[in-house]
């Protein structure tokens, strides 16, 4: 576990530069997730590590293999300076969390709603899980484990998560898209919605 966390870690600093700020967070019964903080001009880059120590099992399944199974780091983008985004670093590790406390498996295209904003004052509560490898690119293990995908985290308001659960994901990504949204906003409107 520590070995492929250590691998993590080198390709995040690879990829996104040295880390300013990290914070870890322990929920009962999990692993410890890390949250990394990479300033990349006015962007800013929250990094989870931890989540991908163990691989997501199927809940449907009555055992859990230690070895196989989808491993998954977080990767959420925003701008600097708009809004208190460093608070999303709880929240961010909870969603790495999930896996080990929901038994679900965190894969592009889905959801994942915290119930709460995702700083002080965001128009956020729930995340759509992006497509890997644009970032940072997948980081291949030595067999039989899965490679470890770095998922983009894409902040939705309240209605577009209503409207990606009718539509779906590809649907509210086109909206997003053909209306010029910038998703690194940490204060965006809901894109019009019809």
């Amino acid at each position: 576990m520590e070995e492929i966390l250590a691998l993590v870690e080198a390709r995040l600093r690879n990829a996104l530069g040295e880390p300013d700020a990290r914070a870890a967070v322990t929920f009962l019964g999990t692993d410890r997730i890390e949250v990394l903080r990479f300033l990349d001009g006015d962007v800013v880059r929250y990094a989870t590590l931890g989540m991908s120590a163990q691989p997501m099992a199927d809940p449907t399944s009555p055992l859990a293999d230690p070895v196989k199974g989808p491993r998954a780091e977080l990767v959420l983008s925003v701008r600097v300076g708009l809004a208190d985004t460093d608070q999303v670093l709880r929240p961010l590790a909870v969603l790495a969390a999930s896996p080990q406390v929901e038994g679900v498996i965190v894969a592009p295209g889905a959801s994942l709603d915290l119930g709460d904003p995702l700083w002080p004052s965001a128009p956020f509560s729930s995340v759509l899980v992006a497509e890997p490898g644009g970032l940072v690119e997948d980081l291949e293990l030595d067999g039989p484990m899965d490679p470890v995908r770095f998922l983009p985290l894409l902040p939705m308001t309240s209605n577009e998560a209503a409207w990606k659960r009718v539509r779906g994901a590809q649907e509210l990504q086109e909206r997003w898209l053909s209306h010029g949204t910038d998703l690194r906003d940490p204060l965006r409107n809901s894109v019009t919605l019809d």
